[in-house]
This record gives C-alpha cells, sequence and structure tokens, in this order.
C-alpha cells in the first residue's frame, strides 16, 4: 500500500522543479571562502549530522547544533560522541554550539537537516522526523535564507513535501523567498577512511543561486569534490539507488549462502574463487539491518507504486534478506536438536547486538528478531556486545552479559564481527568441544578450533 503521506503531496510543485544547466560535475576551489558570511544551523545532530556540524565549525565563526534529544546535547557539549563519529578533542574544540531550543537557530541564514528518515511497522516511509525539522525551520526561516536536505528521501519528497511545510509556516515562496536544496548523506557509520570529507558530495538546488551558495559552503569541507545534480530529484533518486543496489547486491549472496548451505559448500569460498575474475562485484552475505540499505529500498517502492510501476526486484532483494533472520534461527535449532537432549536449557549467546560492527547502533539490528525468535524454546540466552550501551540493550529489554559469563556454550552465534570477537584468541573457547559455532559473516572459518567444533557461516 502507498504511503498515505506520499498520497496526499502536492504533486503541483512538480511545476516548479528546476534543472540546473549545464550540470557542474566535480567541484574544487581553493580561492578563500564566498560563504563566511553565513550563519549554519545543522538540525539532527546524529550520526550524520554532528561529523558535518563540527568540521563546519572549523571554518565558520557560527555553526548552531539542534537536536530534539537533551541526552544527546548533553553528550556533545561534554566533548562525548556515543556514535563514536567524531573526536572527541575535535569534538571539545570546534567551537560548535548544541541545544534542543528550536528558538537557536533563529538567526541562521543556512539550515541543514539531517534528521532520521526510517520506515514504520507497515514497511512505509516514515517522514515524522523530516515533517517536524521542517515545521522548527518554518518557523524561523527568513527571506534568502538557504534549506539544505541530507536526509533520506523518495525522489519528489523535498519538493513536494518539505518546501510546501517551509512555504506554509514562513509566509515566503521557494525561490523568490528562500533557497531549496538537496545534499544526500554519505555516511558509513564506523568506517574512519570513507569519511564526510573525502567522499565526494552530491549537490542540487531550485535555482543556480541557491546552488552557488551551497557550493560555497560544502566545499570548505569537502576534500573529494561536489557533483552537481541536475535537479533536487535527480539528487534524491541517486541516494535511493545507492543504498538499493548494495541491497540486492546482499541479496544475491544471501540467496547463494541458502543454496550453497543446500549443497555443503562454504559460501565464501565460491565468493573467493568468483572474486579472481575482474568484473566480479565482490559482496558477502550477512543479516542486512541499520537504517540505510534496509530502509531505503522501501522509500524506492513506495514512490514506483505511486506512479504505477510494480518494484519486482527491489522486493525481491528485500524478501530475501528479510527472511535470513529466520534462515538462521532455524539453522540453529537445528544444530541444537542434534546434539541431543531437549532444547530447553541449552546454552546459547548471541554475540553482537548492533546492527554492524564496531558501532554501538541498535536500530533495526536484525540480531533483535533472531533473539526473539528464539527466545520461545526455553534456550538459555546470552546476550553480549562490548560496544552496546547497556541502557540501550535495556530499553529493547535485554540484559547484557560480561564476557566472563560466556563459558561452556552449546552454540554460539556471532552476529556482529566485532574487532573485540576477532582479536580474542581465547573467545571460541568459551563454546564447549561438540559445540556449535554460527559465524554468521565467515570471519573465523578458518579457525584453529575447526576440530573441535561444529562450524557454520551464511
Amino acid at each position: 500500500m502507498v504511503s498515505t503521506t506520499l498520497q496526499n503531496a502536492r504533486l503541483d510543485r512538480r511545476a516548479r522543479v528546476t534543472r540546473i544547466e549545464p550540470a557542474i560535475h566535480l567541484v574544487a576551489d581553493n580561492t578563500p571562502s564566498k560563504a563566511a558570511f553565513e550563519n549554519i544551523a545543522i538540525i539532527g545532530l546524529g550520526y550524520v549530522g554532528l561529523p558535518l556540524a563540527v568540521r563546519l565549525a572549523g571554518k565558520f565563526e557560527r555553526v548552531q547544533g539542534l537536536d530534539i534529544s537533551t541526552r544527546r546535547v548533553d553528550e556533545i557539549r561534554r566533548g562525548f560522541d556515543a556514535s563514536n563519529e567524531v573526536d572527541e578533542v575535535l569534538l571539545r574544540h570546534c567551537g560548535l554550539r548544541a541545544s534542543t531550543h528550536g528558538a537557536e537557530i533563529a538567526d541562521a541564514s543556512f539550515y541543514i537537516v539531517t534528521v532520521p528518515t526510517p520506515i514504520n511497522d507497515a514497511r512505509q516511509p516514515d517522514l515524522t522526523p523530516l515533517i517536524s525539522a521542517c515545521q522548527t525551520v518554518g518557523q524561523h526561516l527568513k527571506k534568502g535564507d538557504v534549506v539544505v536536505f541530507e536526509s533520506t528521501v523518495y525522489p519528489g519528497a523535498t519538493e513536494e513535501i518539505c518546501a510546501p511545510i517551509l512555504e506554509d509556516l514562513s509566509g515566503l515562496k521557494m525561490g523568490d523567498g528562500f533557497g531549496l536544496a538537496y545534499s544526500p548523506e554519505r555516511i558509513n557509520p564506523g568506517d574512519k577512511v570513507n569519511t564526510v570529507t573525502n567522499v565526494v558530495k552530491v549537490i542540487s538546488g531550485d535555482s543556480e543561486a541557491t546552488l552557488n551558495r551551497v557550493r560555497a559552503v560544502y566545499e570548505t569541507v569537502i576534500d573529494a569534490g561536489l557533483h552537481a545534480a541536475p535537479t533536487i530529484k535527480v539528487a534524491e533518486a541517486s541516494k535511493v539507488l545507492e543504498n538499493t543496489q548494495r541491497d540486492i547486491n546482499i541479496a544475491l549472496m544471501n540467496e547463494m549462502s541458502m543454496i550453497c548451505d543446500k549443497i555443503g559448500v562454504n559460501t565464501h569460498d565460491v565468493i573467493e574463487a568468483a572474486a579472481t575474475k575482474w568484473n566480479f562485484v565482490r559482496m558477502t552475505p550477512g543479516l542486512v539491518g541499520g537504517h540505510c540499505i534496509g530502509v531505503d529500498p522501501y522509500y524506492l517502492a513506495t514512490l514506483a507504486e505511486k506512479v504505477g510501476h510494480t518494484p519486482q526486484l527491489i522486493m525481491a532483494g528485500r524478501r530475501t534478506n528479510e527472511a535470513m533472520v529466520r534462515h538462521t534461527a532455524d539453522a540453529a535449532l537445528r544444530f541444537l536438536l542434534k546434539q541431543g537432549g531437549a532444547i530447553a536449557g541449552k546454552r546459547v549467546a548471541i554475540c553482537g547486538v548492533t546492527f554492524k560492527e564496531d558501532v554501538p547502533d541498535m536500530r533495526n539490528s536484525k540480531a533483535l528478531d533472531l533473539i526473539t525468535m528464539l527466545r520461545g524454546y526455553g534456550i538459555e540466552m546470552l546476550v553480549h556486545d562490548p560496544h552496546c550501551d547497556q541502557d540501550e540493550a535495556e530499553a529493547y529489554g535485554l540484559t547484557l552479559c560480561d564476557t566472563e559469563e560466556l563459558a561452556n556454550l552449546d552454540l554460539m552465534i556471532l552476529t556482529t564481527a566485532h574487532r573485540e570477537y576477532l582479536n580474542d584468541r581465547t573467545f571460541l573457547s568459551r563454546i564447549r568441544d561438540g559445540g556449535v559455532l554460527m559465524d554468521v559473516k565467515g570471519v573465523h572459518r578458518k579457525s584453529d578450533r575447526s576440530d573441535t567444533l561444529t562450524y557454520w557461516s551464511l
């Protein structure tokens, strides 16, 4: 079913899309900043907004961060980033101001919106955080201001949903009254190599004048250069395509892993062999969680349905990736049955409940779904994660165990390949002889305990 928000969008805004000709591709400008006068506000200080805000604060005198979470703002003011995306020394000394009060952004001339865009329980786009951010900005928008959206949306949402809210609350019109722009975020959580500064940034705007101001701000912090898309809708579409492509590629490997499981072949051995061909795209199977790869395809699929296209490949990839949790849970139950005796009382450890290795974020983690599936069998369940905050875990109904409690395990499911699980040579000794290691990502497939354990991976 198509999102109600999308159905009610002001589709007449399509006629107002301005095409920037010619497209400006890689932009590098070493001249002094043409944007020094800008008073910048970042709305949303999560793993996307904070790194950008910190970099901009190092270039501009006036950078104000805004977030609805009092806890998050307090952490930032103390110089602490719970997402581990920003160096604490840099955070303390960059000059960024952070607040939960919308009035603090009233003097801004350049707004950047980086709030999350999740899906709801029906796997439809949930634009509630984005709409709320638009309402906050719209109350303070002044003639001549520019608003840039970095949040992932379906193509058309910036002009059809965000712009009308800004117009209604400010009394201004897009174009004549304020500039509208879209520049999709490309943050890879936990990646210390491909960061906000050294990944090419796509920019777009409602006019050449808006685009020039956007370029002038971003070129101060983006070392890799800028790519100007010809329209806002093109930039929006490029973002959902990036993540949908990755989701589909992973789905292919996940389906291959299920086939390999049936014929007794290790998927990673197959991938290694296939990767010797120059044009093979190397991906690995896994549980696809988090707030990007497993979410953004639904945004594209929703739009496809709205315009009368059935997104067969996109949704096939989603179904395959969503099925991997059940596939993993079923494999675990089969192994426990083979050990003999009742499943109830078996000691099973789930190691890694964040959605990705070496990050603290639990949102949309598939390990949580796996735990839910296994809980009803009377298993003695131990949950461990060195990167997860205990308070956050408790919010999901979990109690994390200490490392010392991981002993004499009948079965361990290594769901997230944190570095602690890779570097500790004694880690696998926590599984009893004859026990099972379910190594979801295949990181321990060459372990020296192969003779004393039953090994499984996707």
